[in-house]
């Protein structure tokens, strides 16, 4: 058989966590079909009074095989695989393994299968139909995550040990080193520095991700901690419910998905185009509104640049779609003039305040609720700034590197007083 005959082969079974349940059922089967992925229902979940659509737009409940239009994943499918974070990991193991694969040589079913099962959101993947066997990491301390991730960070060949350890972590999305962890009453996500990061990005988040709680903003809990004499941000995961019985998972959809769009499609998303979806499908659309307004405000505010569309994302129950807390808030370093990856406008990107004053209608959001809520969050943003800094034990230099360079740089506050 030849490898493109066995590649056209590979299969997987999608599972999925039912809303208010603690133990996944199997959803479908995903083959790799030519140069994509086909999908189908099995007949015992359609047969469920419970069961859900993985998503509607993209893969209907209904019976037969359903391929996409191109060629890649079903982007409610590809949410729940590895990013780059991920697959180094992945890669480093089988590499460890003795398999020593060609990166090409692997599909999107094979990193599917080999991401660790506590992944974003309600799914999983298994090569079995009938029995669910999670892959996990098994126990590991924090200051083992955090010389694993540094180790392979450096670019150095993990034990299998420490390969282990970061399994559980290959599912989360993202391009930076992370791992998971769980608490007696939440799961966390660790994020770790790098070798190479020229600034303190770990409290750069932790203090954006304070200051737009401070601000009234939904968002993810944070805690600085630290391991190997870095520090590490944990930020609490809002996927997972703790129960008596174990852990309940709740589905996710980005706002990729959600609009429509492909990975390389991502410079076309835009706030906008997402305000039109929460106003036709989601639930309390004037308040979730509101809240995209002031994420879109805050991003702009705090020099978070990569607010693409992947780092915005709903809940979906199988009936309607819920904004998540806001995550990955990060200021991403600029001087002066910088875009948003996200569209403000039909048109604009441009990270100023009179770019959000263009797009306030399109929100629903007033004129003058707009610029009450700027004016709030510049408030709040000056009042807090030393106190939230002083928490995260930023020195008087990492302070300078980000006020008015990162967070109200110059740019961003350009014509909003004249406006």
């Amino acid at each position: 058989m030849t490898s493109d005959a066995k590649r056209h082969r590979r299969q997987t079974y999608v599972w999925v966590w039912l809303p208010g349940a603690e133990d996944p059922v199997v959803a479908g089967l995903l083959a790799a079909d030519g140069g994509g992925y086909a999908f189908t229902y099995g007949r015992s979940y359609l047969a469920r009074d419970c069961a859900v659509s993985l998503f509607p737009d993209e893969l209907p409940l209904r019976a037969g095989t359903q391929r996409q239009a191109a060629d890649g994943l079903p982007s409610c499918l590809r949410d729940a695989a590895p990013d780059a974070w991920g697959r180094r990991v992945i890669l480093q193991r089988l590499l460890a393994d003795g398999t020593q694969p060609a990166t090409d040589a692997l599909d999107e079913i094979d990193f599917l299968l080999a991401s660790g099962s506590d992944r974003i959101g309600a799914l999983d993947f298994q090569a079995s139909a009938s029995r669910y066997v999670p892959r996990e990491a098994g126990d590991a301390t924090l200051t083992e995550l955090a010389e694993a991730a540094d180790r392979l960070d450096r670019g150095e060949t993990l034990s299998p040990a420490l390969g282990l350890a970061l399994q559980h972590g290959t599912s989360v999305g993202g391009a930076r080193p992370k791992a998971l962890l769980a608490g007696p009453e939440a799961k966390y996500i660790a994020k770790f520095s790098t070798s190479t990061d020229t600034r303190n990005v770990v409290k750069s988040e932790y203090v954006a991700m304070r200051l737009a709680a401070r601000v009234g903003l939904d968002v993810a809990p944070v805690t600085l901690t630290s391991a190997l004499g870095r520090d590490v941000l944990l930020v609490q995961r809002f996927d997972r419910v703790r129960t008596d019985g174990g852990w309940r998972r709740r589905g996710m959809l980005s706002a990729l998905t959600l609009l429509g769009l492909q990975e390389w499609e991502a410079r076309c998303a835009g706030y906008i185009d997402l305000a039109h979806r929460i106003r036709r499908d989601f639930a309390d659309p004037t308040a979730t509104l509101r809240e995209l307004f002031g994420r879109m405000v805050f991003n702009v505010l705090c020099g978070n640049t990569d607010d693409h569309a992947r780092n915005h994302a709903a809940f979906w129950d199988g009936r309607q779609y819920r904004l998540t807390p806001a995550y990955d808030i990060c200021p991403q370093g600029r001087i002066a003039e910088a875009s948003q990856a996200m569209l403000l406008t039909a048109e604009r990107r441009d990270s100023r305040l009179i770019a959000c004053l263009a797009a306030a209608p399109a929100l629903g959001i007033a004129p003058g609720d707009a610029r009450a809520l700027i004016d709030h969050q510049l408030a709040v943003i000056k009042r807090d700034w030393e106190p939230t800094c002083d928490q995260a034990g930023l020195s008087e230099t990492e302070r300078n590197a980000l006020w008015r360079r990162d967070v109200l740089n110059p740019y961003c506050l350009e014509g909003y007083d004249r406006s």
